[in-house]
């Protein structure tokens, strides 16, 4: 179990609900690049200078930069004393290169690196080849060792981009340079990582009209992927109709790093102020900085690297659409999910409890737990001494027939494994659901069953195949009673409260955003349900209200402010309604009861819909989630046996499966119940923030204490379990 913080009572847990189904507000704001600083490349003298360059990447951290070109056979490396900071770079690795003259390359303009550093594919514009090197120190230029010539087939080879995992492969074809010629992106499946032999061509895009020279740029030089793949940018190093030296055009791909689907042409960046012809372009590891090689030969103030910097990450003409980001739609989809499961998971030991007692109600050995109440506060222990008799036996030795005198403990252990698959505005989630629940309850001389549970529940979610995640933790506490409204009829009636607390992480494989976020969330249900016998054969049709509401404060995500958006407080409504029966059929043997059973129930989630408002941090841009809560059906089949032993231990185990639309859980349940022996004891104790739960048992002249500590609301929290045997002379 997760942290919980000391003062969760008195503060609301964080948690995140959300889901994004319709923007009514605009779903794209503007984005404004700044120039902010250059560098120029050294001069083509003594191998470590460049006249012509063309390509420029960085290593993940910022701390390196590499810069290619027509005019010089190698890879320049420089060190930046400040990540992604050109204007901090020191020349001390500035003779250090990755040499490719001779008969390597011809002409090397630009180059990409695989995902972890260790090899580096340049274009050789003459050859139209593709060079693999080798680098035996990660991102060090200097130890690259050439491997390999890879031919694609394409007349004019400009540029070349990986898909984020490596099986993709991306070149842009200048098709002839002429005025005739056709230029295109042609997308390629590589049958491992990185992996260019036999690449197979799938896909080729021309442009919004068929050609992209004729509609975009006069002269292509660079083509590069945002770190998600919804983004496409190109470089021209001519002049167009609004660039007068070339321009950055930005597109806008529906399905992520594949050219095949839908394409929308965002429009043109002007870099003319600075950059003489454009050539090269890259951005930071976050996406809030563009850098661009100027192409001019000779021109000592032309011929460098250009840093400007967005408003939002890679939002060089619009910013992102929060909602066309899978992973992102996935992970606020899985909070709110997980917000309006907690109540049927809050809600389910406790009707799996009452339900077990009435299966088992003639059983004589499901009763008589001792529990023992201590408190440090003296103002508690002076309420404890006149109201826990009441309600509590603590007698040692009590009438193991006596029913309906003392209380009964319980316990329920849940473990839920579900999947949602990926859809075309979400991606696929593992969830893992895990829980604690205890109880106490008995029966009055009405046959009226009363009692309280605490459940410790944690979910986590990991989200597509980068990183992001939700951890959620929360602790409930629920009142219960049911009640008979005649032969066989009973209604059982619920009311509880939870607190919420959640982490969220938002990654894209190298950049990472994190979130907390409180919750207060009431609930309450209402189940009635009248058995019939038929030949030993039990037959329950049921039909069962789950309600409640949950409180979200105002939370903002931590990160840079470019990547990062501000959440008002929420509310979400909570209405279900379900249908269902249950058969079991009772078998006796050896002093014991066996009884298996089946449950079958079909849901239909009527909640009222909400809205969340949230801005992005960095321009101030206002957005509106409505309709999160859309009514949802849920098929639930349950198949499980009791075992109820004169022993006193008593066991309950289930397998359910949840079915919905798009989204399939399983369900393992284990619940138990024990009868105290007169030579046994329970006790109960609670000091401060921590709550310990003790057994004593005697054994022939041997003592066993078993005790269990639990401060979930510590700086630090503490679990354990004790085990002591002794004996008194």
């Amino acid at each position: 179990m997760r942290r919980f913080k000391k003062d969760l009572i008195l503060k609301y847990f964080k948690i995140i609900p959300l889901i994004i189904f319709i923007f009514s507000n605009s779903i794209a704001f503007g984005a404004v690049s700044s120039f902010v600083d250059s560098f120029t490349v050294g001069e083509n003298d003594s191998g470590a200078g460049q006249n012509q360059p063309t390509g420029v990447q960085f290593n993940p951290d910022g701390t390196r930069m590499y810069v290619s070109g027509v005019s010089g056979n190698w890879i320049l490396q420089y060190s930046l004393d400040t990540p992604f900071d050109v204007s901090s770079v020191n020349n001390d690795l500035a003779g250090q290169i990755c040499n490719f003259g001779g008969s390597i390359a011809n002409d090397g303009a630009n180059f990409e690196f695989n995902s972890d550093g260790t090899k580096i594919f340049l274009v050789d514009r003459t050859d139209e080849t593709i060079e693999q090197f080798k680098l035996t120190t990660a991102y060090d230029i200097s130890t690259c060792v050439h491997e390999d010539e890879i031919t694609l087939g394409i007349t004019t080879l400009a540029d070349i981009a990986f898909s984020r995992d490596g099986m993709k492969l991306f070149a842009y074809d200048q098709d002839g340079g002429g005025k005739n010629a056709v230029y295109a992106v042609e997308q390629y499946s590589l049958s491992s990582p990185y992996n260019l032999t036999n690449a197979t061509l799938v896909a080729t895009y021309t442009g919004p009209n068929g050609d992209i020279r004729d509609n975009i740029q006069r002269f292509a030089q660079a083509m590069v992927f945002n770190i998600d793949g919804t983004k496409m940018y190109i470089t021209g190093g001519f002049a167009t109709a609004t660039a007068t030296n070339g321009g950055v055009y930005e597109f806008t791909l529906s399905s992520p790093f594949d050219v095949s689907g839908a394409i929308t042409y965002e429009g043109e960046f002007d870099p003319s102020a600075q950059v003489g012809q454009i050539a090269g372009l890259t951005f930071s590891a976050n996406g809030s900085k563009m850098y661009i090689t100027d192409f001019t030969n000779g021109s000592i103030g032309n011929r460098g690297v250009y840093e400007y910097n967005l408003t939002c990450s890679f939002g060089v003409i619009k910013c992102i659409d929060p909602s066309k980001n899978k992973d992102d739609v996935a992970t606020m989809e899985s909070q709110t999910q997980s917000v309006k499961k907690l109540i049927k998971h809050s809600t389910s030991p406790v009707l799996n409890r009452m339900q077990w007692l009435r299966r088992n109600e003639n059983k004589a050995n499901l009763t008589n737990q001792n529990i023992k109440f201590q408190f440090n506060n003296e103002i508690l222990n002076s309420l404890s001494k006149t109201l826990i008799p009441v309600f509590f036996s603590n007698d040692a030795s009590s009438n193991l027939n006596s029913q309906n005198s003392n209380w009964s403990i319980w316990s329920e252990g849940t473990i839920s494994i579900g999947k949602s698959g990926d859809t075309s505005y979400s991606s696929a989630k593992d969830i893992n659901t895990t829980a604690l629940t205890f109880g106490a309850d008995k029966r009055d001389e009405n046959n009226i069953m009363r009692g309280i549970a605490l459940r410790l529940g944690s979910d986590d979610v990991d989200v597509g195949d980068l990183g992001s995640a939700l951890d959620m933790s929360t602790i409930s506490l629920t009142i219960y009673g049911t009640n008979p409204k005649g032969d066989n009829k009973f209604a059982d009636t619920l009311v509880g409260i939870s607190f919420l607390n959640s982490d969220t992480t938002n990654s894209d494989g190298s950049n990472t955003t994190t979130s907390e976020r409180n919750g207060i969330q009431v609930y309450g249900s209402y189940n009635f349900r009248n058995t019939y016998n038929y030949d030993l054969l039990n037959y329950t049709p049921k039909i069962k209200f789950d309600f409640g509401g949950t409180h979200l404060e105002g939370y903002s995500e931590d990160g840079p402010d470019i990547l990062t958006y501000r959440f008002q407080d929420q509310f979400i409504g909570h209405l279900m309604t379900t249908v269902g029966t249950s058969l079991d059929k009772n078998f006796e043997f050896n002093n014991k009861s066996f009884m298996p059973y089946l449950n079958l129930d079909y849901t239909v989630d009527i909640s009222p819909s909400s809205s969340q408002k949230f801005t992005h941090i960095s321009t101030g841009e206002n957005f509106i989630l409505d309709e999160i809560n859309n009514s949802t059906h849920n098929f639930h089949a349950g198949i499980g046996l009791d075992l109820i032993t004169d022993k006193g231990l008593n066991l309950m185990t289930k397998y359910t499966l949840d079915q919905s639309k798009g989204d399939k859980k399983n369900n393992f349940v284990i619940s138990a119940d024990y009868r105290a022996s007169y030579k046994s004891s329970y006790a109960i104790s609670v000091h401060e923030t921590s709550t310990e739960i003790s057994y004593k048992s005697k054994h022939n002249n041997l003592n066993v204490d078993i005790s269990s500590n639990m401060d979930f609301f510590a700086e630090d929290p503490e679990y354990g379990i004790y085990l002591k045997v002794y004996t008194l002379k």
